[in-house]
């Protein structure tokens, strides 16, 4: 598969708990090949006419384009958040031999 044929899925969580519950069941389900949880960051926003500070936890989530759109479903049946951040992006480049493993880490589950 050509670098394009992967994702780079952004979601953020309140906590590191609430992190893990969503991230391991997207594993499990074999949706993403990897989730790399990144705790304790600040992100300031606004949220109905109102400007926020909040404490929240980031997920980097790996995945195949062709898997984006039942990740996507998973991510808004799991999620806690009322609009949670869902954002894909697409990954360009990539060492050929992590690429392979993304792939068939999430086509084995398929």
């Amino acid at each position: 598969m050509q670098a394009e044929h992967y994702k780079l899925v952004l979601t953020t969580c309140a906590d590191q708990e609430s992190a893990e519950s969503l991230a391991r069941p997207l594993v499990e389900e074999g949706l993403v090949a990897c989730i790399n949880i990144i705790p304790q960051m600040s992100s300031l926003y606004r949220w109905q006419g109102e400007v926020k500070c909040e404490r929240e936890t980031l997920l980097l989530i790996k995945t195949t384009a062709e898997q984006y759109s039942a990740l996507e479903r998973r991510l808004l049946s799991l999620h806690e958040y009322e609009l949670p951040e869902i954002i894909g992006l697409d990954i360009t480049a990539g060492l050929p031999d992590y690429l392979g493993w993304l792939a068939s880490s999430v086509e084995e589950m398929e």
